[in-house]
């Protein structure tokens, strides 16, 4: 039987359309299918558009404090309207930026919604073009790139209604800013949102099931987060059960439980951001036997489902649900499809968080390390001794590193403060580059940059810190 493709991929998110380019660059006939838009919610509705808000926020309060450089300047204000076109704009233009990409590689972009059946070598994709009718394709292989959406508990109101309790696509597209708003979920995503709205001058509670806020990143960031924040005026009901959330014309109401105790609280507005679930509906897989954990494709170290010629990656085939793991699980994925030997896969994963302060950390966090008995050096810096965070104004935050105490290998590092996101790939490449102490405090940082933080909290793990 003739193959119409050698790799098909379902979904053009940032796992998907990156793993289609790798496959194109390999001399692989490809063919991507998505039902949405290229580039996927990263692109359309999170990671990129989120970033322009938040850039947003950040230039609006930062003109609050004119004085604090020396400066003055009428009142600053914002158009809700216009901070909101601006995002959409930058997600569009990168969307169209993935189209030339598709069309550059030779890549056939099918839109329509696919459907799995049995087949060989692969399955075959059948396809439920967006424009009408169908289409049955055949490939030597097929990744399921469909990514995730967000979760909802229905049962306690934690269920996006589209006007008063909002998910993270009607919080991207407020028609107004709300002046009060309940944030329920303290990751990325809440504590983003959270930080946006503050920002515009919102009243925002911040509500948690974990005993402390960002619950994935290391106490002591957690906890200094939560302090920084507070001082921006966020608060926090942390140990929170949710029991019930409920709309009305006017407003929200969200009634919890700490410590025994329940409370009530009132706001205009309500973000939902309790986590995610994979998208594995519909697509055929219970049929094929593909195995799914709490919905999310089960793999292998390749990528491969257990079905011949049928892989998944990024956020469907579960954590961390980050973009830029899916994309490197996608490059990794076809490379071995095509019988190379790719970059692992067990390499430490970065995970970034734009408020502000920024959080930004990658390996083990330091209860980890000492739950797998391990023991450590720990080292940290605080950027009010660092002379360009101290000319910037920016002297909230830390460095913290964590190496092995018997090999010097970095085994993790966790920071707060301004711009962190922008130097946390330092560490990211130490770690896959297995350095040790010894090659960290060997290496010349430039100065004056808020970097020198990451060189001193190395050097602080060892004894041999200059600046405090």
């Amino acid at each position: 039987m003739s193959m119409d493709f050698d790799l098909i991929v379902i979904g053009a998110g940032p796992g998907g359309y990156v793993a289609a380019i790798r496959a194109a660059q390999l001399g692989m006939k490809t063919a991507i299918i998505e039902r949405e838009a290229l580039g996927g919610v990263c692109l359309n509705w999170g990671c990129i558009p989120t970033k322009a808000l938040l850039k947003s926020g950040e230039v609006y309060e930062t003109l609050g404090h004119l004085g604090d450089y020396g400066l003055a300047g009428d009142k600053p204000r914002f158009d809700v309207a216009k901070v909101v076109d601006r995002s959409r704009k930058v997600a569009a233009q990168l969307n169209s930026g993935v189209g030339f990409l598709m069309r550059k590689h030779k890549i056939e972009v099918i839109e329509g919604t696919a459907r799995l059946e049995k087949g060989s070598p692969a399955p075959k994709v059948m396809v439920a073009l967006k424009r009408g009718g169908e289409k049955t394709l055949q490939a030597k292989h097929v990744i399921l790139a469909t990514g995730a959406r967000a979760r909802t508990l229905p049962d306690t109101g934690l269920a996006p209604d589209g006007d008063r309790i909002w998910s993270y696509r009607e919080a991207m597209v407020p028609k107004a800013a709300p002046k009060s708003l309940l944030v329920v979920g303290s990751g990325a995503i809440g504590m983003e949102f959270a930080s946006f709205y503050r920002a515009l001058g919102a009243e925002v509670t911040v509500v948690e099931a974990a005993p402390r806020i960002l619950p994935v990143e290391d106490e002591e960031v957690s906890t200094a987060a939560r302090k920084a924040f507070e001082r921006r005026g966020l608060k926090f009901r942390t140990t929170a059960v949710v029991k019930s959330l409920s709309a009305s014309r006017t407003g929200v109401k969200l009634t919890l439980e700490t410590g025994g105790k329940s409370e009530t609280l009132e706001a205009e507005r309500a973000i939902v951001a309790v986590g995610i679930v994979g998208n594995v509906e519909d697509l055929g897989l219970e049929a094929l036997g593909v195995k799914i954990d709490k919905t999310h494709v089960v793999t292998d170290a390749h990528g491969a489902t257990g079905v011949p010629g049928l892989y998944a990656i990024g956020d469907v085939a579960g954590p961390p649900w980050l973009a830029h793991k899916a994309s490197h699980e996608g490059t990794h994925c076809v490379e071995h499809i095509a019988g190379q030997a790719g970059a692992p896969l067990n390499t430490p994963v970065p995970g970034c968080t734009y408020t502000s302060p920024q959080i930004a950390s990658i390996g083990l966090t330091e209860q980890a390390a000492k739950a797998e008995g391990r023991k450590v050096k720990i080292g940290r810096f605080p950027f009010r001794a660092n002379g360009k965070a101290i000319a910037a104004g920016e002297t909230d935050g830390f460095v913290k590193t964590l190496f092995d105490a018997e090999t010097g290998a970095l085994l993790g590092a966790h920071m707060i403060g301004a711009e962190v996101t922008e130097m946390i790939q330092g560490f990211a490449l130490a770690i896959t580059l297995e350095a040790t102490e010894a090659e960290i405090q060997a290496t010349i940082f430039p100065h004056p940059t808020m970097s020198e933080a990451m060189h001193e909290a190395a050097l602080d793990a060892y004894g041999r810190v200059l600046h405090v």
